[in-house]
């Protein structure tokens, strides 16, 4: 049973079977493309937090999906995303990973994010790190975070957005 949250807001399970339709939606888009290219490759569909998550492993081939830095990646998130809106009627945030790629550019960035904290902790001095994407800057910022003694800010334009990491 789905109760109403007082708040207007959408509850629980009615957030999470929105996910569930959204990374179903996602993965029936994927499977076709990967039947095109004629690609092997498990999709796996997962809900963490309020977003969908969509996996593709398996196949040699993939990591031509993943391109240089993620950028056929992010390519394909975005496609991805407008075939589930396309759908659904609603603006998906679903996160698209292949071959392990985000993940393990995620433990990269952590262990980065960490790295250069405890760095500007231990001189005083702040660090500017090159520009990433949203995704990337995120994942610092939170690594950075969890450092006393400093804190990190996004500074500059896209495309040259970066993080600087600053002791308090």
């Amino acid at each position: 049973m789905t109760v109403a949250n007082p708040t207007g807001d959408q509850s629980t399970d009615d957030l999470e079977d929105r996910l569930v339709e959204e990374g179903e939606h996602a993965g029936d888009y994927l499977e076709q493309l990967l039947d095109i290219l004629d690609y092997d490759g498990d999709i796996d569909l997962d809900v963490e937090g309020d977003r969908a998550i969509v996996a593709i492993d398996g196949g040699d081939d993939l990591n031509k999906l993943v391109g240089k830095h993620g950028e056929v990646l992010d390519a394909l998130q975005e496609l991805t995303r407008l075939a589930v809106q396309q759908s659904t009627g609603s603006r998906s945030r679903l996160m698209l990973d292949i071959a392990g790629w985000r993940a393990g550019r995620r433990s990269e960035l952590a262990a980065l994010g960490s790295k250069v904290g405890q760095r500007v902790k231990n001189t005083g001095v702040s660090e500017s790190l090159r520009p990433m994407t949203p995704f990337e800057r995120k994942i610092v910022h939170d690594a950075v975070a969890e450092v006393d003694g400093v804190h990190s800010e996004s500074e500059g334009q896209e495309p040259n957005r970066h993080v600087v990491v600053l002791p308090d």
